[in-house]
């Protein structure tokens, strides 16, 4: 950040009086700019004991599968936020019956809500960011061919809770150390 969004002057990073980290503060105003993370929310949606994914039509990770899942949008709900994308990558409605799975992703900002959902009609297609989506049986997961570590752990630990009838609220995170490899980063 080099300009205040508030009124265009430059920004410094300093520790704000009563504060124990970094902000952007503008040297004119005076005011904090707060970054915190992105929400990202989806839907693990699933018609007659099939997963419906969707290969990316966009970067990053084009051409990969992923669960319907984006950015939070302001004034909407987690649950929301989870249906808009499910119609918008898939271009199904879905019933939601409750979250599922929390990934910290730390090193990128982000923390991904999956929710476990019903296609409410058994009907999808392909939105705008997607280039087809398939409804997949456990077995037939492209598991190599996954966009995100956050997708991959997810549907591990439904598949998993599936076959046992039990399904519980996940929690964990994901973090790549300094020389490894994240797909989720461009460089």
């Amino acid at each position: 950040m080099k300009f205040c969004s508030s009124c265009g002057h430059p920004v410094e990073q300093r520790v704000p009086e009563g504060d124990n980290r970094p902000r952007y503060v503008c040297t004119h105003c005076h005011t904090i700019h707060y970054q915190n993370p992105k929400i990202v929310a989806g839907t693990i949606a699933v018609w007659e004991s099939r997963i419906l994914l969707c290969r990316r039509a966009i970067e990053p990770r084009h051409g990969f599968w992923t669960l319907p899942a984006g950015f939070m949008e302001n004034t909407e709900t987690t649950v929301e936020a989870a249906q808009r994308e499910t119609w918008e990558e898939a271009m199904a409605q879905v019933e939601i019956d409750d979250l599922y799975s929390i990934i910290h992703v730390p090193h990128i900002d982000q923390v991904h809500m999956f929710y476990r959902g019903r296609l409410v009609d058994g009907l999808f297609g392909a939105g705008e960011e997607s280039l087809e989506s398939a409804l997949f049986t456990f077995d037939d997961i492209p598991w190599d061919q996954l966009a995100f570590p956050t997708v991959k752990r997810a549907l591990e630990h439904f598949v998993e809770d599936f076959a046992r009838n039990r399904f519980e609220l996940r929690v964990s995170d994901i973090r790549f150390r300094m020389g490894e490899r994240d797909p989720t980063r461009k460089t």
